[in-house]
């Protein structure tokens, strides 16, 4: 945790509150504690020279008003560790079928300056990586954060290797929009029955003809009816039902996910913890699931076989 800055609107307790509500949850987590992403992966995607204003607390107050918060020395070793934490989620996903980084889902950072409370983009910096390394061959980002991930779609633009999936409410921020691989914009209010509605007509279809190695999935809760800067109108049924549809469709085709905390506000914390918590554990649950049934389906594979 690195100490909240004097100026912003920001709440970082946030994050600390969600490992509460995950240790305290009953559900047996592993905890992993990642390492500082390198700067030569963010320098990847990010202009150098942003890079070096983050890391030496130098960014230009323009900038911070655009990403809503002082970038102090604290903040920079913490967006560093959770770039990390997001390449940590993608390895261990593919060891596991699903992890989740408790922070991070940064989809407004941009090539040359932070945005919407985003410093560097994690979603971005890991796809990248991914392919980098040769982890993947295609990275599939599936962001249904409230508001549209603008970044992640401009920092991958004109990419054939990695897909951008963005899900939001279309009069919320940004008011200039980013063009995604592929945008869904939402009316104000869209419920339950409407959100997954639009998500079964459109993720199986990307899922099967884009054919990703691997899944980021950017799990904003800021969609929710009670979120103070979303516009839509999703109850926790809705999002639980959102989470299980998204990792059931992604590891009945036996693909690794790995998801990323995104946006949630509100005038109490707790309960925004309390929702990006129980988003993670449906998403565990759901990977458990598919876990026995691919077990099951190799023992009647192997039965047969003999």
């Amino acid at each position: 945790m690195a100490p909240a800055p004097t100026r912003g609107t920001f709440r970082f307790d946030k994050y600390q509150l969600v490992m509460t509500e995950l240790r305290e949850s009953g559900y047996p987590v592993t905890e992993h504690a990642p390492a500082p992403c390198p700067r030569k992966w963010l320098e990847a995607v990010h202009c150098p020279e942003y890079v070096e204003q983050v890391f030496t607390a130098s960014v230009p107050q323009e900038k911070e008003r655009r990403i809503g918060f002082p970038v102090t020395s604290h903040i920079a070793q913490r967006v560093a560790h959770t770039n990390g934490g997001t390449w940590l989620a993608a390895q261990l996903a593919m060891e596991h079928g699903y992890a989740a980084n408790s922070a991070a889902g940064s989809h407004h950072a941009l090539h040359d300056t932070g945005a919407g409370y985003c410093v560097f983009n994690d979603l971005a910096v890991t796809a990248n990586r991914l392919i980098a390394e040769g982890d993947a061959a295609r990275v599939l980002v599936v962001d249904l954060d409230v508001h549209q991930g603008d970044g992640t779609a401009s920092l991958t633009a004109g990419r054939d290797d990695i897909f951008t999936m963005s899900f939001h409410a279309e009069k919320n921020f940004p008011v200039r929009k980013a063009r995604s691989s592929l945008d869904v914009p939402l009316a104000d209010g869209t419920d339950d029955d409407g959100y997954l509605e639009a998500l079964d007509r459109h993720l199986p279809g990307v899922l099967d003809q884009f054919a990703p190695d691997l899944v980021l999935y950017q799990a904003g809760v800021d969609l929710h009816g009670d979120d103070r800067l979303g516009r839509l109108a999703l109850t926790d049924d809705g999002i639980a039902r959102r989470d299980r549809f998204v990792v059931s469709e992604v590891r009945r085709r036996a693909l690794p996910i790995a998801s990323a905390l995104g946006g949630g506000y509100g005038k109490d914390p707790r309960e925004v913890a309390a929702r990006h918590a129980r988003s993670m554990i449906n998403c565990a649950e759901t990977n458990s699931r598919a876990a026995r049934s691919f077990s099951r389906s190799t023992t009647y594979a192997t039965s047969e076989g003999r």
